[in-house]
């Protein structure tokens, strides 16, 4: 990624503009266990993302990352094409598992995703790194607060989600040594340990 020297990303009025959007758009929506108002994890994205020297283009597909599989499908798709432009769209499109029913079983969608990460855009790839990177942070804590009763709220459980991590860890090795990297397999090292993995 970037260099501190680097670190100038200009936001404007169209991040402003995607901030409201994406605070709209999963206002209903609240995180597993925790249950915070969702827009606290797109948030932790962006903010990621610019940390890591991202471009606004970056930031603004950070806030919008989930939108698409979460929040409409392909009309969300053209309605944020037509609001933030074509790159911010290929950036969430390499981001989303799936974005027309049904959904795909979970094995499916996450062996794809994977595949699909290891030929992605640098651009891709950032944001996806932010999102996992928060993610397992937020793993971590919610297992840190209630123990092992966290596996229960996911449908693919413990041992199958650590996999997914781990897997994330190898690939994200593979293209990025950056710092976002070395933390995600430290917090992903720390819940298979908890988690006697």
């Amino acid at each position: 990624m970037s260099k501190i020297d680097d670190m100038n990303t200009k936001l404007t009025d169209k991040f402003e503009s995607a901030l409201v959007y994406a605070t709209r758009l999963h206002a209903d929506q609240k995180r597993k266990i925790s249950g915070v108002p969702y827009i606290s994890h797109l948030l932790s994205v962006a903010a990621l993302v610019i940390e890591a020297g991202g471009t606004e283009e970056q930031a603004i597909a950070a806030l919008l990352h989930d939108s698409i599989e979460d929040q409409g499908g392909k009309p969300t798709r053209e309605e944020i094409r037509q609001r933030f432009g074509e790159t911010v769209v290929a950036i969430i499109d390499g981001c989303t598992e799936w974005d027309t029913p049904p959904k795909p079983p979970w094995l499916e969608r996450k062996t794809r995703y994977l595949d699909k990460l290891r030929h992605a855009s640098p651009s891709v790839r950032l944001v996806s790194l932010a999102d996992k990177l928060h993610n397992a942070r937020s793993l971590l804590a919610d297992w840190r607060q209630h123990g092992d009763v966290i596996w229960t709220e996911f449908s693919s459980g413990k041992d199958k989600t650590l996999w997914f991590y781990q897997s994330l860890v190898k690939v994200y090795q593979q293209t990025d040594t950056d710092w976002m990297t070395q933390e995600l397999q430290q917090v992903v090292s720390q819940l298979c340990q908890k988690s006697k993995l």
